[in-house]
């Protein structure tokens, strides 16, 4: 199954993800690259900043439940 059809599947299930969580789960380097692939499919997907520990903020994405 390739990366896109993985992250989709992930995110129907109602789960978030972040480049970290794709990275370790399925070796993909540009999670940015399969969401706007999902969107451009026509799949709504939100956008939230998370803050770590160290302060950075990473992005995470989730299916709109609408």
């Amino acid at each position: 199954m390739s990366q896109l059809k993985k992250i989709k599947v992930h995110l129907e299930q109602g789960n978030a993800i972040t480049s970290l969580d794709a990275l370790h789960a399925w070796g993909c380097f540009r999670l940015a690259a399969r969401i706007k692939e999902l969107r451009d499919l026509g799949m709504e997907i939100i956008t939230n900043k998370i803050t770590l520990d160290n302060g950075k903020q990473i992005a995470e994405y989730k299916k709109n439940p609408s």
